[in-house]
């Protein structure tokens, strides 16, 4: 089930309330790809922002996520020109992830800048070969086109953390939005990876995601990304990531908390 299809499967559960089943296709491992898990929850939301902009999304990844999931959206606060909300999603196993999603609607500033240019990368029409080959990677990561476009190579032994992406989904009918755009961010591996020399597991906890317009547009689908590992230790590593569109205005940016079983 491509990502169109999947969001188109999502259904009424009773008020607000949304429920979807994951495929095994969007599944890494014994839990859903977290993307996934929080287009999810940005998809139930939506229903409650009042027509606004979402402008930041907060998840915590609690547990795996499987079979079929509810989505139960709340209102926390509604002001004049913002939205606070709340998901829990829920299964057969209780808590399975919680959500903060803030909309807003744009006003009238005296400030208006970005200063956030992308990284010096070829353009994707000059890489061919894809991060992952067929079958190689985690099972999710097919339903997404990924080509490495600079910085250290996965499970190179480097001594930084830093790595750009061309990323886009494969899925032709998928629109430039913010579900599509949060369902793409999180498919790039952790940074922390370059630094290791054999396969590791690793696993989101938590993940924060600013969008910085409005006009989340792109040409041919195509984003790309930044993801720069700070720190890791005891088990735990956090990083920034950064996305722009392929023109090179930045659409959004990101921290998050992977834990790190290598």
């Amino acid at each position: 089930m491509n990502f169109t299809e999947l969001l188109a499967s999502v259904v009424p559960a009773g008020g607000d309330t949304r429920a979807a089943t994951i495929t095994e296709n969007w599944m890494q491992g014994r839990t859903a790809y977290g993307g996934l898990t929080a287009a999810l929850c940005l998809e139930a939301a939506t229903h409650l922002g009042a027509g606004l902009p979402v402008r930041a999304v907060q998840i915590a990844f609690v547990g795996p996520v499987n079979g079929t999931v509810i989505c139960k959206p709340e209102v926390l606060r509604q002001g004049k020109n913002t939205v606070f909300t709340s998901v829990r999603m829920t299964g057969e196993d209780g808590v399975l992830a919680e959500a903060i999603i803030t909309f807003g609607a744009p006003r009238d500033s005296t400030l208006g800048f970005a200063h956030l240019p992308p990284p010096d990368v070829p353009a994707v029409e000059a890489i061919e070969r894809p991060l992952h080959r067929s079958g190689q990677g985690p099972t999710f990561a097919q339903n997404f086109d990924i080509r490495f476009a600079g910085g250290n190579a996965l499970m190179s032994g480097a001594s930084e953390a830093d790595i750009s992406l061309w990323m886009r989904h494969k899925d032709p009918a998928t629109r430039d939005d913010a579900i599509a755009l949060l369902a793409l961010a999180d498919a790039p591996p952790p940074a922390a990876m370059a630094m290791f020399t054999a396969p590791g597991r690793i696993s989101s906890m938590t993940w924060m995601a600013e969008f910085l317009t409005e006009n989340i547009a792109t040409e041919d689908r195509w984003f790309l990304a930044r993801h720069t590992a700070q720190t890791s230790r005891n088990g735990y590593s956090s990083q920034a990531m950064s996305m722009w569109n392929k023109a090179g205005a930045p659409v959004m940016i990101g921290r998050q908390t992977i834990a790190v079983f290598a």
